[in-house]
């Protein structure tokens, strides 16, 4: 019995068509439902796709400049017995990496009208994602002089003073002046030549801005540190989501006056932003789908009204109200099966489309890249596909009880 109500469905789906004047309307109605759970499904996937995207992406950028935890002291005080220290953190078993950071607000000049405050970074190596955004010179912090050490600097920053690699710029460190002397000449602020020998852009405009990198040791004469301080430590992990765990152990470990934070505690703010994204944007546009099912109410029902002669001549031959029931929600599920394929290729080819090309262009100024990203997850398309169907099962439900209750006494009579 099964086998006859998906075929009658299949049927109607295939060639649903109105017996009076525009016999076509009906199976016009019938695209547009099949169309509108596909347009629902397709906006809904891409949306979910895009904004897992951004968030992966934002994560990366910023983790890629913080690492995952960072370790520094409260009282805003370098950190003594770096080396010790760093042996110590590295045993964390979470931990894969601790980068001894010096970093201080300084000036750079390239001329007399170019000056700049920046954050200054001294590091071991450039942190491997910086690397991969390099777009010109190397990060690399070697010179052709003796005098001068190498700087990586932002684009932003680069457009700002007018640099380009191979330039020289000259750093002034403030840290330790007293203003009253620094204004009466008594003391001086420290002077030191740079090379840039590399540009790197992440579209965060704020960190291309600011953001300036270059050898630990020579950050360390520069900013009057001693040989074993360090301003923080960069620690980064196996499981991003262990790193409050971490933190918190780190903390425990080591007590006053350390104080250890989350990459995701230092920018709480943006990352709070990119967890609305990720929570309003689907939901919105799930509204879409919400919409498209229940659209195939009005569609079934309309082939309930044009098909209620054929339904009084199926319960003449026998069939019951249960197996009428059972029809109609054969038809809103294929309604809804069909448009959810078609929802789901049309997601994947966009989302293909838009990884090699970058179709849809985003301002980097506000969204922090130039190109809308995309992450795609099978969970993503198996979970739509399930929530999706039981919607279009639950809309069909109201038109299949209209169609068992048709008395086909009745129809018979008066068709």
């Amino acid at each position: 019995m099964l086998r006859f109500e998906r075929f009658i469905a299949g049927r109607y789906l295939r060639g649903a068509e109105g017996a009076r004047e525009g016999r076509r309307f009906l199976h016009f109605i019938i695209l547009v439902a099949v169309g509108g759970v596909a347009v629902g499904v397709a906006a809904l996937l891409l949306s979910l796709s895009i904004v897992r995207g951004f968030s992966g992406e934002i994560k990366e950028k910023i983790t890629g400049f913080g690492a995952h935890v960072q370790v520094e002291s409260i009282q805003d005080e370098p950190l003594s017995d770096a080396e010790s220290m760093a042996f110590r953190l590295a045993r964390f078993p979470q931990v894969i990496r601790v980068a001894p950071v010096i970093q201080e607000f300084v000036l750079l000049r390239r001329t007399s009208d170019a000056i700049e405050g920046v954050m200054l970074w001294g590091v071991d190596s450039l942190p491997p994602y910086l690397r991969r955004q390099m777009i010109q010179g190397g990060p690399v912090f070697s010179s052709d002089t003796t005098e001068a050490t190498g700087i990586v600097i932002g684009a932003k920053l680069a457009r700002l003073i007018g640099a380009d690699v191979g330039d020289r710029i000259a750093g002034f460190s403030l840290r330790g002046l007293d203003a009253d002397a620094g204004l009466s000449g008594a003391r001086r602020p420290r002077v030191k030549p740079f090379v840039v020998t590399g540009i790197y852009e992440t579209f965060l405009e704020n960190f291309d801005e600011i953001y300036v990198f270059t050898n630990l040791e020579a950050a360390r004469g520069f900013l009057g540190y001693a040989p074993d301080e360090v301003t923080r430590f960069d620690l980064t992990l196996s499981d991003t989501r262990l790193a409050e765990t971490v933190s918190d152990s780190v903390e425990v470990t080591f007590g006053f006056p350390v104080m250890s934070r989350t990459i995701f505690e230092v920018w709480r703010g943006l990352f709070a932003w990119v967890n609305l994204q990720e929570n309003i944007i689907p939901l919105v546009i799930g509204v879409i789908v919400i919409v498209a099912a229940f659209n195939i109410i009005g569609a079934l029902l309309m082939i309930v009204l044009e098909k209620t002669g054929e339904i009084g001549v199926l319960q003449s031959m026998g069939a019951s109200r249960r197996v009428l029931r059972r029809l109609f929600l054969w038809l809103g599920l294929l309604i809804g099966l069909v448009g959810t394929i078609i929802g789901e290729a049309l997601a994947l080819v966009l989302a293909l489309l838009q990884e090699r090309f970058g179709i849809i262009p985003l301002p980097a100024e506000a969204y922090y890249m130039d190109t809308a990203p995309i992450d795609l997850n099978p969970l993503d398309f198996l979970i739509v596909l399930v929530v999706t169907l039981a919607l279009c099962l639950l809309a069909a439900y109201i038109p299949a009880r209209v169609a068992s209750r048709i008395d086909p006494i009745r129809v018979i009579r008066f068709s």
